[in-house]
This record gives C-alpha cells, structure tokens and sequence, in this order.
C-alpha cells in the first residue's frame, strides 16, 4: 500500500484487507452492482440467494440459516440475541482479555475492553473462563491435558453459577484468540466446553470475525482446527468478509433460527444483505479460489512461521512463536525463564518497523505480543522483509539492554517445549489434523496468482 507521497509501506496486520488492498476483483464487482441496483433487503435479489448458499457451502451442513448485518459488532450482539431466545436462558460465558465488539452488549462480554475501566467488574450475567493459553495460561504445554484442564474450568463456572439460581445460555469465543494475545486454544477445548455448555442447556458461539476466509491455511474456518467432531451452534463473521466493505454475517442451525422466529418480533436489517455487499461478498469468495489464498495462507505462513522461529534461536527477547496459518503472534519477553512480558521492548519494535514502513502491532493482555495477519497475498519476500527487520532491531535492543544468547541457552531454545514446524504447514501444534475432508475448505487446484498490492 501506498501513502499519500506514494510512499510504499508493507501491510503485516491489516486482516481487513483479506485478498489485497483495493483488489481489482471486488472493486469492479461493487461498482457494477451500484450502477445496476442497490436497495434495502426487504427487497429480494439474488445476490443475497446466491451468497447464502456460498458462504453456507464452505460450513457443516446444519450451519444452514445465514443474517447478513453490516459489522462483527452487529453479528456478535445479534448472536447473543439468538442465544438468549432459544435457550430462554441469559448468562453468557466468555474468555479472559477476549474481545467481541464495541456494542453495549458486547463490552460486557469483553474483559480486554470492560477490565480497562475504574473498579470494573463484570455484569452479573456474565462469567470470565480461564484463556486456553498454552504458554502463558494456568495450564502451559508442559500440562499433560490442557484441553481437559481449561474446559474443566467452563464446567466449574456452570456449577457456580447453577448453585446461585442462574442458567447458562451461551459460552461465545474467538476460534483463535486475536486481541487476547494470538492464542491457539489446544485440540479438544472445544469439543469440551461445548459438551458442558449445552448439558447445562446453552449453545456454542464460535467468533470467526478475525481469523475466518481461509486465514489459517488448513481450513477455511478457524474452529475448524478442533477436528470434524466439533460444529457450533451459531458462527459470527465480518471483517475479512467484505475486503474492506462494511458487511458481516451470523450463520446458525434452523432450530435456533425456527426459535427467533417464534419470538413474533420480525428481524430486519436495513442494509444487511443489500445486492452491492452480496456482490462484493461473492467477488471475495471467488478471489479466494481463484489465487488460492487459502494454500498461500498455509504455505506462506508456515514459511513465515520458520523464520520467526529462528529469531527465536537468535534473540533471547523472543520467548513465543504460535499461530496458524497467516495469523501468528511472535511474544517479546525480558527474562525466558519467567517470561516476564516485555511490553516496552515490544512497543519499540512496532514504532522502529514504521519508520521503516512496515506496519505491525502489539497486542495481548501485556501488548507484548507481535501479531502477524495480514492480506492474504503476502510474499515470501514480504516475510523475509519483516524477519530481516525485526532481526535488527531486536539486535539494537538486546545490546542496549545488555542480553546475549549463551550456547546453552541456545541448544536448549529458550525453556519452551514446543515443536518447531518441520515443513511450510506452519502446524505449531503437531497433532491437529491437516485433512481437508469436509472442512469447507475452497478447492487448491490451481497455483497461486501473484499480484502486485496496491
């Protein structure tokens, strides 16, 4: 992308941007449209048909009921909605430093927003479970079944509250956590806390805003990732969804549908679903196929993966590398052994990579973490740009502050035990399954189309 002195920067966060800044496709698509029709969706088109049943394609069958709405805000708070009317219930559970919108509804569901105000407390509705965090989280990788151990603590929370006359309605979280610090819940959580949740009468909200379209490389949908076994009750996307248009969408089962319905409150969105934004929606999908970004998701960011994990063997400020696909998070910290988080160190990385105009950012409950997920056409030399970048800067900074890699520190890799990625999977957690049997994944037959980004 290009500022105004048609001065080239690099976009390494920018997730919004799905299938490139300004893609020729999904321009052209908009602008057609708009000069035929564009009109609320009170009136049917085809357009809204014809996406339903694409979008519907790429998920498990019974996720078969789509409401187009205009922001992952909107998605979220009418999920809520969806889960409060069928199950008749009104608690939600959701994640430490999780995010899920801006929206009244919302900010009460997220810690990472509610816990910055003065004496914040939660809603009484609402419950904050453990994050299913690996390296930082109450149970790290060297717990012998952390899945269990994190959804044992959902099952504590339904009993709690059980015991205080209160009924579950929903637990809602992000596929892979975003703001929460890039968090790649182990293989099992959910099929874990789902069984709780619905045994105490609540549904499964699976939060794909950040991490959907094909993102993490195996799979087109993020909660794909825990197996075939596992299906939600109700999806929410968005940002990616438009590449850059304001659209979003919730997709549920007909059963939870059929129970909205039954509410005699008709829904409606003025321009949720309008013909531009179906158009649009339809163009992101086809470009998607079309230059194989899923498969340049996969490969690129194993690749990527890679490469950040030698910086790992390099620089002692390195504690983490995770992610999949092209949604990493590189966690910067000052002493290994404690992993005391080093938010000031990495704050100074985000500001250097600016000046060199490379954008990146910090995120995290300690805004320690480098978060990588950018457009989807991202290079192999766009990868080499910013680990050769990051790899300076973290030179300058550990001379400052006196770091230096001994070779013991080195042969052991800095106290974690995780498996480094051996091929261009990017698979930072070996034992999920890379199948691509029905995971609404878009065909990778042809060779990925490289294009210039504007």
């Amino acid at each position: 992308m290009y500022n105004e002195k048609d001065e080239k920067y690099l976009d390494c966060i920018n997730n919004v941007a799905h299938v490139g800044h300004c893609h020729p496709d999904v321009v052209e698509a908009g602008a057609k449209q708009m000069e035929l029709l564009n009109t609320n969706s009170r009136f049917l088109h085809d357009n809204l048909v014809l996406y339903a049943q694409r979008l519907q394609a790429t998920l498990p069958e019974k996720l078969s009921v789509c409401y187009f709405v205009n922001s992952g805000s909107e998605a979220n708070d009418l999920a809520l909605r969806l889960a409060w009317q069928y199950t008749g219930h009104k608690d939600i559970i959701t994640l430490e430093n999780a995010y899920h919108g801006h929206v009244s509804s919302l900010i009460d569901i997220s810690p990472y927003k509610f816990q910055q105000m003065a004496c914040a407390e939660p809603s009484q509705h609402v419950h904050v479970a453990l994050s299913p965090d690996i390296y930082r989280g109450k149970y790290c990788e060297d717990h012998p079944d952390p899945a269990t151990a994190y959804a044992e603590n959902v099952k504590d929370i339904i009993e709690q509250a059980h015991k205080k006359g209160r009924k579950i309605a929903a637990f809602i979280a992000e596929s892979l956590q975003s703001c929460g610090g890039q968090v790649i819940p182990p293989v099992g959580y959910f099929q874990k806390v789902a069984q709780h949740v619905r045994n105490a009468g609540g549904i499964f909200i699976a939060d794909e805003v950040q991490v959907g379209f094909g993102r993490v490389g195996t799979h087109f949908w993020g909660f794909q990732i825990q197996g075939e076994d596992f299906v939600p009750d109700i999806v929410t996307m968005g940002k990616p969804i438009g590449n850059g248009h304001p659209m979003s969408c919730v997709i549920t089962t007909r059963e939870v549908a059929e129970s909205f319905m039954s509410s005699g409150m008709e829904y409606f969105n003025t321009f949720g679903g309008n013909p531009v934004s179906c158009a649009i929606g339809l163009a992101v999908l086809d470009v998607i196929e079309k230059e194989d970004l899923q498969g340049n998701a996969l490969h690129i960011g194993g690749y990527l993966t890679r490469l950040l994990y030698d910086l790992k063997k390099r620089h002692l400020l390195v504690g983490d590398v995770r992610g999949r696909g092209l949604f990493i998070g590189l966690d910067l910290v000052r002493n290994r052994d404690k992993r005391t988080p080093a938010t000031a160190e990495a704050q100074d990385v985000i500001y250097r990579l600016k000046e060199q105009r490379i954008l990146l950012s910090a995120d995290g409950p300690h805004r320690n973490v480098l978060k990588f997920k950018p457009p989807m056409c991202f290079s192999r030399e766009d990868a080499e740009l910013v680990v050769e970048k990051i790899d300076q800067i973290l030179t300058d900074l550990e001379k400052t502050l006196g770091l230096q890699m001994s070779e013991a520190v080195i042969s052991e890799n800095g106290h974690t035990k995780r498996k480094e990625p051996s091929d261009e999977n990017g698979l930072v957690h070996p034992s999920i399954g890379s199948s691509h049997k029905n995971t609404g994944t878009l065909p990778h037959d042809k060779k990925t189309k490289k294009r210039l980004k504007t």
